[in-house]
């Protein structure tokens, strides 16, 4: 067999008649792809039956629409969250994978978010930070670092970044990660965790992957390098939260915020269900 008819594994997963992916030279979203296909292949989820994906509008909710072979609603602007959570609630049974980006997820979709993350809803909710709105070129997203130039920003973004890590940690949710792009094989075993050890309530990974295009060209590096420049500045947040705050600065805190394996909101919902019967009869 020669090189060129090796199958990669993760072809297993993709719908091949769409490919190539329609994603920038160089975008990381092809990486957090193949995380999430390794985690699969890992735990030996050799098919997605049991898997519904639902994405909103954005680079990285192409992920499962069109490219992965399963089941998959793409929906509204920043309706990601509650489209799954009605997906979830009819069938329990289903696993249910939002995948989006910062601008669907953290700004048009906050709400959704808080809210989801409060009633500990039976969700995995991926969140890839590109920094921007990336598909309408480059705007200044609620994650935007402060000082960045954008096409909205051109002397620079005036406002801090939101930090979605930090915040849904302070809610019900269930599990909340963040890992860059750079931290393959910790994005990975986290996606793992979520499906294997932490099954239930409201699990959450935020994925930091500046846009190439608007983000990591326009500071004339290239994909490679800033790969390794993550891999200098994204540190343990234990380590962070040693450092003094002025030794912090461009420093990305990554890790597991919160783990915890307490009722999610469809058993507290069954719950509440069969007390009502009971009461009745």
């Amino acid at each position: 067999m020669t090189e060129s008819q090796v199958r990669h594994p993760s072809l297993d997963y993709m719908r091949e008649e769409v490919l190539p992916t329609a994603f920038c030279p160089g975008c990381y979203n092809g990486i957090l792809m193949n995380a999430l296909f390794d985690a699969f292949r890992e735990i030996g989820i050799r098919d997605l039956k049991k898997i519904v994906f639902v994405s909103g509008i954005g680079c990285s909710s192409w992920i499962p629409s069109p490219y992965i072979k399963a089941d998959s609603l793409h929906t509204l602007h920043g309706r990601a969250i509650p489209v799954a959570t009605g997906v979830k609630a009819f069938n329990p049974e289903l696993e249910v994978i939002v995948i989006g980006g910062d601008g669907d997820i953290a700004s048009i979709g906050g709400n959704h978010l808080l809210h989801a993350a409060r009633r500990n809803m039976d969700l995995i909710v991926i969140m890839v930070n590109n920094l921007v709105y990336a598909m309408t070129r480059g705007q200044a997203a609620p994650t935007t670092p402060l000082g960045m130039k954008t096409p909205t920003t051109p002397y620079g973004n005036p406002e801090e970044p939101v930090d979605v890590v930090n915040i849904l940690v302070n809610t019900n949710a269930n599990y909340v990660a963040r890992w860059c792009i750079s931290n393959y094989v910790q994005l990975k075993n986290s996606i793992k965790d979520v499906l294997t050890k932490y099954k239930r309530g409201f699990r959450f990974i935020e994925v930091y992957a500046p846009c190439i295009t608007y983000v990591v060209r326009r500071e004339n590096k290239s994909p490679g390098e800033k790969l390794r420049e993550l891999m200098k500045i994204c540190i343990p947040y234990t380590r962070y939260k040693s450092l003094k705050p002025s030794k912090r600065r461009n420093l990305i805190p990554v890790g597991i915020f919160k783990a915890e394996d307490k009722p999610g909101f469809i058993d507290r919902y069954r719950s509440f269900v069969n007390r009502l019967t009971q009461a009745r009869e």
